[in-house]
């Protein structure tokens, strides 16, 4: 559009320059002009058209050089547009497709007409703990080894990286799959050098082909993911293909797939909230929002089986934005000094528009940054900590709080302590729960206190249920408390009934705790 615009323009310039060229010549205008100059000497004119003249080719050669910085801003436009187009299909750590381009492949497979094919889907065996002794920078060194080793092996437009540790293999013969299969399994079950250390990976891989075990491509990669959990059971270094025993399991992930879709859809996984103490004065600041799913017919879903399903079937970022919309909604009925805490998955903190998406729902809903807190886990921070530490900071930057859950059950808590900026440190439960039974774990519960003192971090000890472990947190110099002491996640009523009850005061001073929790578990 803009091409043509420019060539019409051209033209008409064209066209009007040759009008008056042609009227210059027929009416004698350069003569005229001279003999007029020449008359009227004292008005400087000869010296003004001079002045005319160099302006003009001043101008000419102005245009000229503005055309070839055009040029070249045209040359760099294009280069980062392809870049930002191979950006949006390819993983930028190891240059492998991504799971957009995958699903393209997915779209494009689906319009094939019969053929044979199969699938391999890879994941990496003692990634985590590599990540976790020795550091992001080695987890990053191996899987650029893997993705070198897949091209070696495959065509790299059949080679894709899902996120993680995971990978997938189209293969166009199904009959070779199962040789390619061991062939990149001994490939990859071999030590990769970092730094002269010698890092222990391997590979296990689920197979699946079409049409044998199943009708398309979509349904090929998930029975491919199926035989891959079970090779994953099966221990370290395991191949297995997809088999009508896996069946009856994929079918029953299918279902409870589609029962999360529906719940999500209906709105029946809600917030409860769980109160956050001050234990300098023993009052609620804030709630931590925990999901909650009671199905239809009243059974209740444990977190732990359907936020890992969410994960693992993409419906995390729908069921978070359905959550966190209703969470901060509920906020907005609080005071103003009321803090609402918010859980993102692992994988959500690999989305870099997560913070984007975040700050939407917040403007949306009218509630300020300054009274979210996002908690993430040492899990989340693992995945693609550059990543991660671009959205940490975007979020830090617009005023959300960034707390550290689970602080201590990983082993590069104090590297993330070192790298990352967070406001608030958490206490893993586990360590609550036995640090008056135990001294070793007392100890490290104090240390955790002292650390989170000595970086100016405040710190939440998770899991309070007596009024003994309140007392001895609260003289370490805890700065907040939560746990079964305050109470349970309650519905957002009452929720609000605990923010004007005056029983919450006596729970958490620890006076007549057991009366207490009666009465308020009854309102």
């Amino acid at each position: 559009m803009l091409k043509q615009r420019a060539i019409w323009q051209a033209c008409a310039l064209a066209v009007i320059g040759g009008i008056v060229i042609a009227m210059c010549v027929a009416f004698d205008v350069a003569e005229a002009i001279a003999v007029w100059i020449s008359q009227h000497e004292d008005y400087q004119a000869d010296e003004v058209m001079l002045s005319l003249y160099v302006v003009g080719v001043l101008g000419i050669l102005y245009g000229a050089l503005r055309i070839v910085d055009l040029k070249q801003e045209r040359k760099r436009r294009e280069q980062a547009e392809r870049r930002a187009d191979w950006m949006a299909v390819h993983d930028s750590l190891t240059g492998l497709h991504n799971r957009h381009s995958l699903e393209d492949k997915l779209n494009q497979m689906g319009r094939r007409n019969g053929g044979r094919f199969a699938m391999l889907i890879i994941d990496l065996d003692g990634f985590k703990r590599i990540n976790d002794l020795v550091g992001h920078q080695a987890g990053d060194a191996v899987l650029q080894a893997v993705a070198d080793s897949l091209r070696e092996h495959v065509a790299s437009d059949s080679v894709f990286r899902l996120g993680g540790d995971e990978f997938v293999v189209f293969v166009d013969k199904a009959a070779a799959a199962p040789q390619l299969a061991r062939t990149l399994l001994q490939a990859l079950n071999r030590p990769v050098v970092f730094r002269d250390t010698s890092l222990d990976v391997g590979a296990s891989i689920g197979m699946a082909s079409c049409p044998d075990n199943a009708s398309d491509a979509r349904e090929c990669l998930r029975c491919a993911d199926a035989a891959m959990y079970a090779a994953k059971a099966a221990g370290r270094g395991a191949l297995r293909a997809f088999d009508n025993s896996m069946r009856e399991q994929m079918l029953l992930r299918d279902r409870d797939e589609r029962a999360l879709r529906d719940a999500i859809t209906a709105g029946r996984i809600k917030p409860f909230y769980q109160p956050i103490i001050d234990l300098s004065d023993n009052r609620i600041c804030g709630f931590e929002a925990l999901a909650r799913w009671e199905r239809e017919d009243g059974i209740v879903v444990s977190p732990g089986d359907f936020i890992p399903l969410a994960e693992e079937t993409g419906l995390i970022l729908e069921l978070t934005e359905s959550l966190l919309t209703t969470a901060c909604q509920d906020a907005m009925t609080w005071p103003g000094d009321i803090l609402l805490s918010f859980n993102i998955s692992p994988i959500q903190l690999q989305d870099p528009l997560l913070g984007v998406r975040i700050l939407r729902i917040l403007s949306a809903a009218g509630l300020p940054p300054s009274r979210l807190e996002i908690e993430i886990t040492e899990t989340a921070l693992i995945q693609d900590v550059r990543t991660a530490a671009t959205i940490l900071g975007d979020l830090r930057t617009a005023g959300i709080t960034i707390a550290l859950d689970d602080f201590g059950t990983g082993y590069s808590s104090l590297a993330h302590l070192s790298n990352l900026s967070f406001d608030k440190i958490k206490i893993d439960r586990s360590f609550v729960s036995s640090f008056q039974d135990q001294e070793r774990q007392e100890k490290i519960v104090k240390a955790i206190v002292g650390l989170g003192i000595g970086l100016d971090v405040p710190t939440t000890a998770e899991g309070i249920e007596t009024a003994n472990q309140l007392a001895s947190l609260t003289g370490m110099g805890c700065t907040y408390g939560q746990g079964y002491l305050f109470g349970r996640a309650v519905p957002a009523a009452e929720a609000a009934i605990m923010l004007s009850s005056p029983h919450w005061q006596d729970l958490a001073s620890g006076q007549d705790t057991t009366a207490t929790t009666r009465r308020a578990q009854k309102q």
